[in-house]
């Protein structure tokens, strides 16, 4: 065979290469945010319920994203090797034990580990379905489609944080984690009998050495750590409100954690116009102009939030309404970003699909500490802290190529 034959039939390949199902794509990458935000307004009943301090019971969202960052080191490079499909599998196995694990657990510490268990099971479908989407489409045509994703993708933490409040307030709050079970399993054999494989080329096993390595090629790259640092910077801006809103708004202003669910949802609604609007716009207008766009948004949002915690009384409705600029901001910025990182080195798709991740969820994880722990009820904390991750998004996106 010659070698244009060669180029012929590697392009024909990738014209027929299977697509996965938007629906499972959805409901993969759902499942992590699903099941970190339903405790969310439940975490002063878990507390009491378990007889420990709520700082305790935060570290089952902190480890979770913890979990969650470490698991994604994993899946990325072994999916290169062995194929997306088997380790979703084998992921979402791990992520139902975790979630029996934890609807029975007899103590705080059997609860926090059941749910570093299902974060590093159910973040498999998150890091791979980038990396599905990656295999599949080209990179402008990719972000648009994460996009989509992440669009209908919101559906899950506009309810997440809903259904955890009725649930806990009439069943208690284990029912939560049986309902995570009841949603997975049916979602595993989903993904058994409908899901194709996308990857197209399996890359040898690299060994520790080689995951390493690979992983320091990757952050080589100037443009690759820019946008890993505006995915993460982004990201903190939502794990900094979300681990301290619930003492701003349950304890310092007294409202029920059924008005805080409530809030919640105009947080997913604006995350979704975010991730629409980039579907949209990303093969007309590129990934540099809407990562532009996007963080300006997140730095806009900031500059409000000071600017009503200093000026307006406590109120529900304002200590949101700057978190719901930011959040369109993160939907126009993140799928664009993540997009971009994935396809910096095609051949490690699957790996960077993991670093981004892993960093992602690993600087989360370090803003629910910084906010929870700091967080008196007066939002000023808070506050702090998404200001800062909104000021590091735009010191990251000087390294973002202008035409990249």
């Amino acid at each position: 065979m010659s070698p244009r034959d060669a180029s012929e039939g590697a392009v024909a390949a990738a014209q027929v290469r299977p697509k996965p199902s938007l629906f499972l794509l959805v409901a993969m990458t759902g499942l992590g945010p699903f099941t970190m935000q339903i405790v969310i307004p439940s975490m002063p009943v878990m507390a009491a319920a378990l007889a420990v301090p709520y700082g305790t019971v935060q570290l089952t969202l902190t480890l979770y994203l913890i979990g969650v960052a470490l698991g994604q080191l994993l899946y990325g490079p072994l999916s290169d090797r062995y194929g997306r499909k088997p380790l979703l599998l084998a992921g979402l196995g791990f992520y139902l034990l975790g979630s029996a694990a934890a609807a029975a657990a007899p103590t705080a510490g059997v609860l926090i580990v059941a749910r570093v268990l299902q974060a590093a099971g159910g973040c498999a479908g998150l890091v791979l379905g980038r990396a599905m989407v990656r295999d599949a489409y080209p990179r402008e045509q990719a972000a648009s489609v994460i996009g989509y994703v992440s669009t209908a993708m919101s559906v899950a933490p506009m309810v997440s944080p809903l259904l955890g409040s009725v649930l806990t307030e009439h069943f208690g709050w284990r029912s939560t984690m049986l309902a995570c079970l009841l949603i997975g399993a049916p979602l595993w054999l989903a993904m058994r009998w409908r899901l194709p494989e996308t990857l197209a080329q399996p890359a040898p096993l690299p060994g520790v050495a080689g995951m390493l390595g690979a992983y320091a090629q990757l952050l080589r790259l100037p443009a690759f750590r820019a946008y890993c640092g505006v995915v993460s910077l982004s990201t903190g801006v939502f794990f900094a409100f979300a681990s301290g809103t619930p003492v701003v708004v349950v304890n310092g202003m007294g409202h029920p954690p059924t008005h805080l669910a409530a809030a919640m949802m105009l947080l997913a609604l604006s995350w979704s116009a975010g991730t629409f609007t980039t579907a949209r716009l990303s093969v007309r207008l590129g990934v540099s102009r809407l990562l532009r766009l996007g963080t300006g948004l997140i730095l806009a949002g900031g500059v409000l939030a000071v600017l009503l915690l200093v000026f307006a009384p406590p109120n529900i409705f304002l200590f949101f309404l700057p978190m719901m600029v930011m959040a369109f901001g993160n939907g126009v910025a993140q799928p664009s970003a993540i997009a971009a990182a994935v396809s910096v080195r095609p051949g490690l798709a699957g790996t960077a699909s993991g670093l981004v991740g892993a960093l992602q969820m690993g600087f989360g994880a370090l803003m629910t500490v910084a906010a929870g722990a700091t967080e008196d009820g007066s939002g000023g904390a808070t506050v702090a802290c998404m200001v800062l991750c909104a000021v590091g998004t735009q010191a990251f996106l000087r390294g973002v190529p202008k035409r990249g």
